[in-house]
């Protein structure tokens, strides 16, 4: 079942068919490519990507809505393709540590940078994998020359560092009980 998040400043929705012809326009920008390692896509490549995206159990991906910008009522099940401003991602791949995940957050909507929107975005996808899918890990691959991204890393800080106490003291917990049972 699709699942929208709704937090002060965003709400995320699963990415449908309605957000491609908006999404391929954002990924036709040069530095927004450069600054998520992406390559240019065709329309239908984009249309068979977000297929994949949501086909794809080692995947979760919510694209962005800024609040202030939905027309009317918020509808879950609506793309409200207006409110797009980006997208936020988990992919699962790492098959030695299932409790590992990277993460991704592209705001791609100048007028929408700066404002916590991304910070958001990012906290509520690493709460709402560490609920539903149990990852208490989470790596983000950030070029060098993305300095809004590698700013913005201070202020997740607090949050993943409980996230990994949390992932420690179990592996720890764990470690131990093997070792104990191994030694019987």
């Amino acid at each position: 079942m699709a699942v929208s998040l709704e937090g002060e400043k965003v709400i995320m929705v699963p990415y449908m068919e309605a957000h491609v012809p908006k999404y391929h326009l954002w990924m036709q920008d040069p530095a927004l490519l450069q600054a998520t390692g992406s390559e240019p896509l065709s329309l239908q490549q984009e249309y068979d990507m977000q297929l994949s995206w949501n086909q794809d159990p080692l995947k979760k991906t919510f694209i962005v809505l800024d609040k202030e910008m939905v027309e009317g009522k918020f509808m879950h099940g609506d793309p409200h393709v207006e409110a797009m401003v980006g997208d936020v991602n988990i992919y699962m791949n790492d098959l030695d540590d299932p409790q590992l995940a990277e993460i991704e957050i592209m705001i791609a909507e100048q007028k929408s940078r700066g404002k916590g929107l991304g910070k958001e975005s990012v906290l509520m996808m690493m709460a709402y994998a560490f609920q539903n899918f149990g990852i208490h890990v989470f790596r983000a691959k950030i070029g060098e020359s993305n300095g809004s991204s590698l700013i913005s890393t201070h202020s997740y800080k607090a949050f993943i560092k409980r996230i990994n106490v949390q992932a420690l003291a179990w592996r720890a917990l764990r470690r131990l009980l093997i070792a104990k049972s191994s030694r019987r």
